[in-house]
């Protein structure tokens, strides 16, 4: 049995949710995962060229986990089934590491944990941070959000070192995490009206503001299409100002992370931080009113970075 990648993750689960056991080959699950990870990416698709060979079987059955977990949390509607579905995906986890793995997804990623000796932490991580989604929907402090970021994010970077075969050294994993919580939040900078409006979910932190009214005229903004009064739009601008500076920071502390890997996986890495900075520069140029749309990354944007990732690995360190 086959699942095309174009099936939503939320349409499977009548043959591959809890209590299923689809009839499926390991050879079939490995390829329903790179369909998966080629299918999807904002900026780009995880599965670009300039991953090399080595990892693509990694690569594409971790992503596999993450997509499953993402939409679990995101797509149901209902926070409560959400949750219940994050148990039964953890107990799926469980059962992948104890060397009995049912499900399609984790059948790929069985040999991929044992080959690299992948410790269950960061997938944990990950799953926490999507039933935090659906019990948190508001943030009072930046540290809160970067909290959030580092079991949403940061163990996504910390599982491709580890499938490179890096030594996972402290100061890598520091470079790597400042990269990954910066990509995350300029995803929420980036998303503002989408997850309020699809979600109802609020990553702002409400310390870095004193508007009046913050949420119900962000609404107002977000429904009409334009600021509900005279002087909401230059507030929400400089809070976005704001927290697009403080990314800024995290990238730059990430931009070591290149020097210390080896060189056939800097132009991926690469890639990725500059689709992410790309997004930041973007909406910078939007003067900052994510509230009114949602700035993107256009294709010929897109194949100038390609052009420059080939670069990276012809970089003396």
């Amino acid at each position: 049995m086959q699942a095309p990648a174009s099936i939503p993750v939320i349409e499977l689960l009548e043959s591959w949710g809890p209590d299923q056991r689809p009839a499926i080959t390991i050879d079939e699950a490995n390829r329903y995962c790179r369909e998966l990870a080629l299918s999807h990416g904002e900026n780009f698709s995880v599965l670009t060229r300039y991953v090399p060979n080595r990892m693509l079987e990694g690569v594409c059955a971790v992503y596999a986990f993450c997509r499953w977990a993402d939409d679990l949390g995101d797509e149901t509607g209902d926070p409560k089934e959400s949750l219940r579905l994050l148990s039964w995906w953890r107990e799926e986890l469980e059962r992948c590491f104890e060397g009995s793995p049912s499900h399609p997804v984790f059948m790929a990623l069985a040999p991929v944990v044992e080959r690299h000796g992948l410790s269950v932490a960061p997938f944990e991580a990950l799953i926490n941070a999507f039933e935090q989604d659906q019990t948190k929907t508001r943030y009072g402090t930046w540290d809160e959000v970067l909290g959030y970021c580092r079991g949403s994010a940061d163990p996504v970077g910390r599982l491709f070192l580890a499938l490179a075969g890096e030594p996972c050294s402290v100061d890598q994993l520091a470079a790597s995490d400042a990269v990954c919580t910066a990509l995350q939040l300029t995803n929420h900078w980036q998303d503002v009206l989408r997850d309020l409006v699809d979600r109802d979910r609020i990553y702002l932190p409400s310390e870095l503001h004193s508007i009046p009214d913050f949420e119900s005229r962000l609404r107002s903004t977000m429904d009409m299409r334009h600021a509900p009064d005279a002087t909401f739009l230059e507030s929400y601008r400089e809070l976005i100002r704001t927290c697009v500076e403080r990314t800024w920071d995290l990238f730059q502390e990430g931009n070591t992370l290149l020097e210390m890997v080896d060189r056939d996986i800097r132009p991926v890495i690469w890639l990725f931080q500059a689709g992410g900075t790309t997004v930041l520069r973007r909406i910078e140029q939007w003067n900052f009113e994510t509230c009114l749309g949602r700035p993107r990354i256009g294709a010929m944007t897109k194949m100038y970075l390609a052009i420059k990732a080939s670069r990276q690995g012809r970089r003396v360190s």
